[in-house]
């Protein structure tokens, strides 16, 4: 089977291994659009200049951007993502709070945090990274509709982990998180994805996303067909009191980690917590193995891998020519496209959908966002860019599992890639060299379109009444409007 090359929307890790791993699971395309980077001009430009084996792409970080804002000890003034984001966070931590996930905004703060996107948009970036989950205590729902609205004014989309994924217990049922951001897309007229649908909920925000394209708006979801997830140790919403206590889970049963291949308990979990903030580990949800047959049958579910860094046991990057057995990780990184072709034989999926699945919707989807690198790709067509990704349709098959050492097996039937015309997989070897790809990024625009959020504006576009100088804003504090701001 010649197809177009699997556009993954959801890497995280942009290291050489990782997209090693990911070449040999059929991807042409790895963009981290969940959480993004931080001065993304320079970003790209250090992407060209050590040369990339596949076509990237990246949003601009709303959780990195908020971290130069209310955690300035991190002194970030260089490109930051997943790759490197684990330092950041450790400094941000050292005081005894991660500002970036905890510290409600002022406008003022507001403000610089949204002049920050601005120039991420400017720059190119795909759209915002919003993982309101992360930042659960921290993040206003205003504050989120103006991260959501620095992307709509360049007509971005926002890619979301959602403020309350995973949740099945009113008052904080998983579609409320979805409901936030789904509004402020629907008002600002501006396209939303919204990553890893695949937990408690996903089927009303199928329902809802299914209803709002038939209104004619570009809305898109993803998934990966694992029972598992996989995260940082510090997520605010694996906290005890929330993951344990609120919805019953059992750490001993969920929580695992994957460099020591075993179990967290409560206390070693509290304790990994307070000495390595950034650690990935695995989370199993067995409820979610009757969910997967549906995910594979259902319309605009694109898939994505949510793949994380390469590290091995001890949480070090590997090198690119580290054996795959090294890799300590979830297996999804290495084998989620390829167990998606292999439950979708399984189950008798039309092999068409599938390929729609794992790569014609989000070239299509993110093609409509204006992006012409999308609409140029994730199609088999005279003209289009050769992105092609060659695989035995019978046979082709993942190979990762939990088990260590077996984290990060290739798949196995897919045994040539090519990017952008050249050969990047032969035979099911990777071409270390061979670095073809090109950056998915909007043109850089001259203007800047950063509006400030004031007091005195909103008043006066949204009520009749006169405005006055002592105002209480939203976040409860005072302030003094001069008759010299902005207008």
């Amino acid at each position: 089977m010649v197809a177009p090359g699997f556009i993954d929307t959801h890497v995280h890790g942009s290291d050489p291994f990782t997209i090693k791993m990911v070449l040999r699971d059929g991807v042409t395309t790895a963009m981290d659009l969940e959480a993004g980077a931080c001065h993304v001009g320079d970003w790209y430009e250090q992407k060209a200049k050590g040369g990339w084996q596949v076509n990237y792409g990246t949003t601009s970080s709303h959780a990195l951007n908020r971290m130069i804002v209310h955690d300035p000890e991190t002194a970030i003034d260089e490109p930051v993502d997943m790759a490197n984001a684990a330092d950041c966070m450790h400094v941000a931590g050292e005081d005894g709070v991660a500002g970036w996930a905890m510290t409600k905004d002022t406008i003022e703060t507001m403000n610089k945090v949204s002049r920050l996107l601005d120039e991420d948009m400017r720059q190119g970036a795909l759209g915002l990274a919003a993982v309101p989950a992360y930042m659960a205590r921290g993040l206003t729902t205003y504050a989120l509709f103006e991260g959501q609205r620095a992307a709509s004014r360049y007509g971005r989309l926002t890619a979301v982990h959602t403020r309350f994924h995973l949740s099945s217990e009113p008052p904080t049922e998983a579609a409320l998180g979805f409901d936030e951001v789904f509004t402020n897309a629907f008002l600002l007229d501006a396209p939303l994805l919204v990553q890893h649908n695949n937990d408690y909920g996903w089927w009303e925000i199928e329902e809802k996303l299914q209803l709002v394209r038939a209104r004619g708006l570009n809305m898109w979801s993803e998934h990966y067909p694992y029972a598992s997830g996989g995260t940082v140790i510090s997520a605010d919403f694996l906290r005890p009191e929330v993951w344990e206590d609120i919805q019953g889970n059992r750490y001993e049963e969920t929580i695992f980690d994957p460099q020591t291949d075993s179990f967290f308990t409560r206390e070693t979990f509290k304790k990994t917590v307070a000495n390595d903030p950034s650690r990935n580990i695995v989370i199993f949800m067995p409820w979610r193995e009757e969910w997967i047959q549906y995910w594979l049958t259902m319309p605009h579910m694109a898939v994505a891998s949510d793949g994380l860094p390469g590290h091995d046991a001890n949480g070090n990057l590997l090198p690119m020519n580290a054996d795959y057995s090294e890799y300590a990780g979830n297996p999804r990184t290495a084998g989620t496209h390829a167990k998606t072709l292999r439950l979708g034989r399984e189950q008798g999926v039309p092999l068409m959908f599938q390929l729609s699945q794992l790569s014609y919707w989000p070239a299509l989807h993110l093609g409509d966002t204006g992006l012409q690198a999308m609409k140029d790709r994730g199609r088999v067509q005279v003209g289009k860019i050769a992105d092609l990704t060659l695989f035995n349709p019978d046979k082709v098959t993942d190979n990762a599992t939990f088990t260590a050492g077996e984290n990060g097996l290739p798949s196995t039937g897919i045994p040539y890639v090519i990017v952008n015309g050249a050969v990047v997989v032969k035979k099911s070897k990777v071409l270390v060299d061979v670095k073809p790809g090109l950056p998915i990024r909007f043109p850089v625009e001259e203007n800047s379109r950063f509006e400030p959020v004031t007091v005195k504006r909103w008043i006066n576009e949204k009520t009749i009444a006169p405005f006055e100088n002592h105002v209480e804003d939203a976040c409860g504090m005072s302030e003094i409007i001069n008759d010299n701001e902005l207008k």
